[in-house]
């Protein structure tokens, strides 16, 4: 089993920044994709960012592609998303997710493509 723990959401005014964390631990394996997805109110659950194991190779979704930046810590297992000039349509839940025995040439997008998923965190942009 694999535990995720999100941490850093809160609110915020639009324009501003928030950096999410997410720390996995417990049996993971030594190479894992890791994203972020978030669910707004009312919508389903989307994609945000993706990161290969390597780091090198990292996709966004165009709603957000230029103002977050997905990055990772192996050494930590931890996964990074920062989050700049934040408008009140980022408004939702976000999750981290893990996909174990990933290859570090794929990048991985969709749901049911990740194997664990953290619990949430709540993130609002509001004034």
């Amino acid at each position: 089993q694999v535990q995720l723990v999100e941490s850093g959401g809160g609110l915020v005014q639009p324009g501003g920044s928030l950096r999410l964390s997410c720390a996995a631990s417990g049996r993971i394996s030594s190479m894992y994709s890791m994203g972020w997805f978030r669910h707004p109110p009312g919508k389903e659950r989307e994609f945000v960012a993706t990161i290969t194991w390597s780091g090198i190779r990292t996709s966004y979704a165009d709603s957000v592609r230029g103002r977050f930046i997905i990055s990772r810590d192996n050494g930590k297992n931890t996964v990074y998303l920062q989050m700049n000039s934040l408008k009140p349509e980022d408004t939702a839940v976000y999750y981290c997710a893990v996909r174990t025995s990933s290859s570090d040439l794929i990048l991985y997008t969709s749901n049911d493509e990740y194997d664990y998923w953290g619990q949430g965190t709540q993130v609002t942009v509001s004034s």
